[in-house]
């Protein structure tokens, strides 16, 4: 084969070295001329890989002889655009991680692999209403949801199966109107998204208040440029309208929209309200979808297809060519950092790519993060405040129950009791929260208290009863609930504290006369079971909804007037410094669920420490006020976000091994940066692996990162490193893991 020599290319090759490799094109594989964010198959130790063109050279200061050749082009339209290129790049130097990797994150599945791709056309739903009006009118009486469904599709002619599995809609269903061919499946057809004056649904759009008419005339007149906006506004005071108006401009100059939601569970309520709002073709990208799915969304992105995109954080990555507005819902969650591999954050991606695309960003939150309140502030965002809820409902009101002083029956307080009981007695929804899962966190021995503990952890095993499994919530392990106690031999063995699992037990023998549901990640787990049971609430099928974190962010229940917090003391006495933050934040998303109707609304915090300061703030101040003084108390400890700070993690088979390896790192002088450790992780022992921190800290980020470039350009002749795993998160928010 003729090699022409002065022929390069550079390559993010998926492998966890952070720095590009050099391959030689074949002087048959020049034309057509090899662009950048193209996927060629390079060679790769024994293997061959997927790899990403990042640059073109004519030169190259290596041997030739040492240069490998691209293997094969794959000669398909699935390239990367020089933009997003760019913005990959970006993203791998300021999260100092491995470049193939990142540039990995941005590829579905199916385009990483070096076989050839048989890629099916996606497939579409339309109605098919030929002589079919008499069968219609039937189905609103006999098949009220597969009434609905057709009428949904025959207004959105061409919706896809996972929108339509998204918003609650079964293949029983789907098959149902098939039979009665009143719907047929097509090819989607590729053509670059174009508005239409028809694709707006004025029916459906609501009259702005004075506030949210502001907002969105202040995001209007940034339309063409890049611009960070806050939406600071209470539970239920109508962000997700200001959303949709801002959207207008946008799509109707045929341009895109991102929007990103923390969780999948807030991802149907978010299509509900932009299907009712837009006919237009939307895609969803998140971790349901399967690896089809998840390629066809890509490819509607890139080729333009999509009008708006919802998704997940990893929909940062999404390939739209005509991005005019990126929307970050629940800016505060902490869903949209992602705590393995690489550790980005969604919504600091976010803004860097509305930065790089010159376009307008949109951060909605009712306890915005301290990160962004600070930014706005000192008016680097500009900063929108929502202060009224939406409608005729009022601001439900936080009271706390002193559970010393109360008779407890199965965790439940006796003026709680009487709450939930006078609810549901005036047909009212009861929403009660507790954040742990399973039926309880432990199980012991009533005669010497040995508890069942996972060995590769150090931490109870969780109890699960319908499983009959002692489930380790950390690593994953699962046993046997044992006979006997493995320390005395007594059968006495019982669980001890609750889970969701036994409360949903507990609260139904109390008021067996109301309907109860359960949602957390155990009930959830099959496809669509979410999105099922969700309707079901909103529906009125249920009284009382038991729930974790899973329940207490972005949804809306008209019909919930009381919402219960078993246990408000989670984090009071926690080692890490946003701990409070992070609960006061929960705390005003769990109380944001009552009273969002005309309904008035009550929360009810169960706490065994009713005077402690936190607490009290925010029942008696609400959020905004105990962040700005957390705030002046972060300033005066120096802590994010008025300084920079990177967390360097270590683990291996002995304690010794990870706090050697940290501890060498802290004998390399840096430039206007301290280090805060090397000390054992929260939970020490993960997996059978011992657990060190490293905090590096500066006022500067510029100092912090060239700080992290000079750690990590010493790791390779650290003394032991190889018998040491160890990651590094840029920007941490949870100092737990």
């Amino acid at each position: 084969m003729l090699l022409v020599p002065n022929q390069y290319v550079q390559v993010a090759v998926p492998v966890p070295m952070r720095q590009l490799f050099t391959y030689q094109v074949p002087s048959t594989m020049q034309l057509p001329t090899i662009r950048v964010g193209e996927r060629i198959a390079v060679p790769f130790g024994s293997r061959q890989v997927i790899a990403v063109v990042i640059a073109l050279s004519d030169e190259c200061d290596i041997d030739s002889k040492k240069i490998k050749t691209i293997a094969k082009r794959l000669n398909d339209s699935f390239h990367l655009s020089k933009a997003l290129v760019d913005f990959l790049r970006l993203c791998a130097n300021y999260y100092h991680h491995p470049i193939g990797d990142v540039f990995q994150q941005a590829l579905p599945k199916l385009l990483r692999q070096v076989k050839k791709l048989d890629i099916q056309p996606p497939m579409v739903w339309h109605s098919h209403t030929e002589n079919a009006v008499e069968q219609v009118a039937k189905l609103a009486s006999k098949a009220p949801k597969q009434h609905a469904l057709f009428l949904l599709i025959d207004k959105h002619q061409g919706i896809s199966w996972p929108e339509l599995r998204t918003l609650g809609y079964s293949k029983t269903q789907l098959n149902a109107l098939v039979a009665k061919t009143l719907i047929v499946e097509k090819e989607q057809k590729s053509q670059p998204f174009i508005w239409r004056e028809q694709a707006l649904n004025e029916e459906n759009k609501q009259c702005l208040s004075t506030e949210q008419a502001v907002i969105v005339a202040a995001i209007n007149q940034s339309n063409d440029r890049f611009a960070c906006h806050l939406i600071d506004g209470i539970t239920g005071s109508g962000k997700t309208e200001v959303y949709l108006q801002a959207m207008e401009k946008t799509l109707a100059s045929s341009q895109q929209v991102l929007v990103i939601v923390p969780e999948i569970g807030l991802t149907p309520q978010t299509l509900l309200r932009f299907e009712q709002r837009f006919n237009v073709p939307i895609c969803l990208h998140h971790s349901n979808l399967n690896d089809s799915e998840r390629l066809d969304t890509w490819l509607n992105a890139q080729q333009s297809n999509a009008a708006i995109v919802i998704g997940t954080r990893s929909a940062i990555f999404s390939p739209l060519h005509h991005l005019g507005m990126i929307i970050v819902d629940e800016e505060h969650d902490g869903s949209l950092k992602q705590q393995d591999s690489f550790r980005y954050h969604g919504r600091d991606l976010a803004i860097l790519r509305a930065k790089q695309v010159n376009i307008p960003v949109l951060l909605g939150s009712a306890t915005p993060s301290f990160e962004s309140l600070q930014n706005a502030l000192s008016h680097k965002y500009q900063y929108h405040q929502l202060r009224k809820r939406a409608g005729n409902s009022n601001k439900a009101k936080i009271a706390l129950i002193d559970v010393a002083q109360q008779q407890m029956e199965h965790g439940l307080s006796g003026t709680l009791k009487q709450q939930i009981k006078h609810t549901l007695a005036r047909g009212e929804q009861v929403l009660i929260f507790l954040n742990r899962r399973g039926y309880a966190p432990a199980i012991n021995c009533q005669e010497c208290h040995w508890i069942a503990d996972c060995q590769r952890c150090d931490k109870p095993y969780t109890f699960h009863q319908k499983q009959q499994l002692l489930i380790c919530h950390h690593c994953g392990s699962q046993k046997r609930v044992p006979r006997q106690c493995s320390s005395c031999g007594s059968v006495r063995i019982a669980p001890i504290g609750q889970g969701t699992e036994q409360l949903e037990q507990r609260i139904g023998e109390l008021f067996p006369e109301a309907s109860l549901v359960r949602v957390d990640r155990d009930s959830t787990r099959k496809k669509g079971e979410l999105s099922r049971i969700l309707q079901e609430i909103s529906d009125k099928k249920h009284q009382l909804l038991i729930g974790t974190q899973m329940l207490a962010k972005g949804h809306h229940f008209p019909d919930v007037t009381l919402v219960a917090v078993l246990d408000g003391d989670g984090a009071l006495f926690s080692f890490d410094f946003r701990a409070s933050e992070h609960m006061a934040q929960l705390l005003i998303q769990v109380a944001g669920r009552a009273g969002r109707a005309s309904k008035p609304g009550k929360v009810l915090v169960q706490t065994n420490y009713p005077d402690h300061p936190l607490l009290q703030e925010i029942v008696h101040n609400g959020y905004q006020h105990f962040a700005k003084q957390a705030l002046i108390e972060r300033q005066q400890a120096r802590l994010p976000p008025f300084s920079f700070q990177a967390l360097i993690r270590a683990e291996a088979s002995y304690p010794s091994y990870p706090e050697k390896f940290l501890r060498a790192l802290t004998e390399q002088p840096l430039s206007e940066c301290e280090f805060a450790g090397p000390v054992p992780a929260a939970m020490e022992k993960k997996a059978g692996k011992f657990r060190y921190h490293l905090i590096i800290q500066s006022k500067s980020r510029k100092h912090l990162h060239q700080a992290i470039s000079t750690l990590l350009s010493i790791i390779p002749n650290i003394e032991g490193q190889s018998k040491v795993r160890w990651s590094l998160d840029v920007d941490p928010i949870d100092l737990n893991w």
